[in-house]
């Protein structure tokens, strides 16, 4: 009895011990996120503090984090100093349309890797996975005087066209959910009379929509955010996007802190609200896509 009682009194000590530890360790992770957290917010606050602050005060040494009086002015003056809304227009066609082809042909790229058996898929599909191990540099200088034969610079073309071709870390992605997915389910397409395109469209997109949209959502960032295609192959200020527009702020010896800054925040602020409302299928897709290789 007496042992029995001891051990229960061991258990108990033992139990409120493994608590204690778990306790303590939460507390840590939680100070070390919220620290982490404040530290990448950092940038983005001074930047808004900054776009918010008279063209003096923006200069002023040693900067300071927050304004001493909230001034909105420099949102106004980009709009005079620079065709914003035009910036804007470009931006938007461009990220759009290269956002529909990059989707669309990494799917079914992607479905005809994992779905169709032919003879040498899987030496095609170590060649395309051999094509992210070139850097953008090495390809740079051909791919330009490609769209230069072809007439497309100062135009739209060189960063749309791509986009229909597919992307090899996008084909890879969606390959690897496809591959998820039951294959029974093609045969009883295939016994009810659909083709490979129906199954593809009918049955494998809607089962697919998360990782879509994850691939829309880094597509959309990567295309929003390009800065050296339309650098290479745009010239005149018309067509400029916003990425390419906001070094219009930057002049011979001088440079203008305040509407700079509230640009760069009107650009940001897109990708923000739209990673906060797609964070869920953002987060679902990346995490499924690896289960079966």
């Amino acid at each position: 009895m007496a042992n029995t009682v001891l051990n229960t009194n061991v258990s108990e000590q033992t139990l409120q011990s493994i608590q204690a530890s778990k306790r303590w360790d939460r507390i840590v992770t939680y100070i070390l996120l919220v620290f982490m957290s404040i530290l990448f917010l950092l940038p983005f606050i001074w930047l808004i503090g900054t776009s918010l602050k008279p063209e003096a005060e923006a200069i002023s040494y040693p900067p300071s984090l927050f304004p001493k009086e909230v001034d909105w002015k420099n949102y106004a003056e980009v709009f005079d100093l620079v065709p914003f809304l035009k910036f804007y227009q470009n931006t938007i066609i461009v990220t759009l349309t290269s956002v529909a082809g990059t989707v669309f042909s990494s799917a079914l790229v992607g479905y005809g890797f994992a779905r169709i058996n032919g003879r040498g898929r899987n030496f095609w599909f170590m060649m395309l996975l051999a094509t992210m191990m070139l850097p953008s540099q090495v390809t740079m200088i051909p791919v330009y005087l490609i769209f230069a034969k072809l007439g497309w610079i100062n135009t739209f073309l060189p960063l749309i066209v791509p986009s229909f071709f597919g992307s090899a870390y996008f084909i890879f992605l969606l390959r690897q959910f496809f591959r998820t997915i039951p294959k029974e389910l093609d045969e009883a397409a295939i016994i009810d009379g659909c083709g490979p395109f129906r199954i593809f469209w009918n049955i494998m997109l809607p089962l697919i929509i998360p990782s879509l949209l994850t691939v829309a959502i880094l597509s959309f960032m990567g295309s929003w955010n390009d800065f050296f295609g339309p650098l290479i192959y745009l010239n005149d200020t018309s067509k400029f996007t916003l990425s390419l527009g906001i070094q219009t702020f930057k002049g011979q010896n001088t440079m203008l802190w305040g509407p700079m800054m509230a640009a760069s925040t009107m650009v940001i602020t897109p990708l923000v609200v739209l990673f906060f409302f797609a964070q869920k299928y953002f987060i679902q897709g990346i995490a499924t896509s690896g289960l079966k290789g």
